[in-house]
């Protein structure tokens, strides 16, 4: 008989789809200097007017990985600045939210079904077991934004397919 693990179920898929969006920024760098496209074109893209650009994309796809490992480990969130203005430096941002999740003690996420988590404040508070929070906010809110990303870049004529989102595992 296998055990549920929430460790499993969390750090190693935000770990296998940031290391994807990683390696995407790399190739829509590259696209961009050499179709001759301003960076600020795709980093500022929008889907749709009422949506948030991508570089906000990427910012909230760590945050919610951040997070996520954060209140399952029952540690407080760190807190980034929203500054990324370049490919760079949002492929910077990804490789700290990356190193923060692996920093986060394995033993502190198992077991964590149960942990009280709350989110928000004020009127946006939101309160969940760990295993709700996991599946049903972290994880879907993740997801959407990572496609989105991946989206945007492929929508701007980026030669990337489903194997760069999915990436390795």
């Amino acid at each position: 008989m296998t055990t549920f693990s929430m460790y499993s179920a969390s750090i190693p898929v935000f770990k296998q789809i940031l290391n994807s969006l990683h390696a995407i920024l790399e190739k829509a760098e590259a696209h961009a200097a050499e179709k001759k496209i301003e960076p600020a074109a795709l980093l500022q893209f929008r889907l749709f007017p009422d949506m948030l650009p991508f570089t906000r994309q990427i910012q909230i796809a760590c945050d919610f990985a951040k997070g996520a490992a954060a209140r399952l480990g029952g540690l407080e969130v760190p807190s980034y600045e929203d500054t990324e203005m370049t490919f760079a430096e949002l492929k910077a941002r990804i490789v700290k939210t990356l190193a923060y999740i692996d920093s986060v003690p394995q033993a502190s996420i198992e077991g964590s079904e149960e942990r009280a988590i709350t989110t928000g404040s004020g009127e946006k508070t939101k309160h969940f077991t760990g295993q709700t929070y996991l599946f049903h906010y972290a994880i879907p809110h993740f997801f959407f934004h990572a496609t989105t990303a991946y989206d945007i870049l492929r929508h701007n004529g980026l030669d990337i397919g489903k194997k760069n989102f999915i990436g390795s595992y």
